[in-house]
């Protein structure tokens, strides 16, 4: 068990987690799926980080072209940075974020007419082993990990209240 932890945490420290060794802890000893959650979970921060990190790339494409040109051009305009719009819309995307991976956990979160209420189908996020098969285990809860995970660098701070 050792072993296991030891060879866990230095996978969580190569990911950057601030506390491999609980993370690696938390999966050798209860049997989390805490690995898979956490890359996942890092996965979903890059994404968010972009908006931040390429802002004055994407204010640009999008005062060129695009669904939000008419409101980025205004906002500059107004005198908002790229920087400034990176931020807005890297908390836009945390929030969306959030949001989503509540309802990856909770497919009744939804807003579906009474009518079909019980009779749809559900889903799940599962973990597949290093040769792509499946382990059985269910990522849950990402939600309550979100947060968390945020990486700590210079470009990011941490969110609002939400999760």
């Amino acid at each position: 068990m050792e072993e296991d932890t030891t060879r866990l945490a230095r996978l969580f420290d190569a990911l950057g987690a601030e506390d491999a060794e609980g993370w690696a802890e938390s999966e050798a000893e209860e049997g989390l799926p805490q690995l898979a959650r956490f890359r996942f979970l890092r996965t979903v921060w890059q994404d968010i980080d972009a908006w931040s990190t390429t802002a004055s790339d994407w204010v640009a494409a999008y005062r060129r072209a695009g669904a939000a040109g008419g409101a980025v051009e205004r906002a500059v305009r107004l005198g908002l940075t790229a920087e400034e719009l990176g931020e807005i819309a890297r908390e836009v995307a945390r929030e969306t974020a959030f949001a989503l991976l509540q309802a990856l956990d909770d497919p009744e979160r939804g807003d579906e007419p009474e009518e079909v209420a019980g009779r749809l189908p559900g889903w799940a996020l599962a973990e597949l082993s290093a040769r792509a098969e499946p382990t059985g285990r269910v990522l849950g809860a990402l939600h309550e990990d979100l947060n968390e995970t945020e990486p700590q660098t210079p470009t990011s701070r941490t969110g609002g209240d939400t999760g």
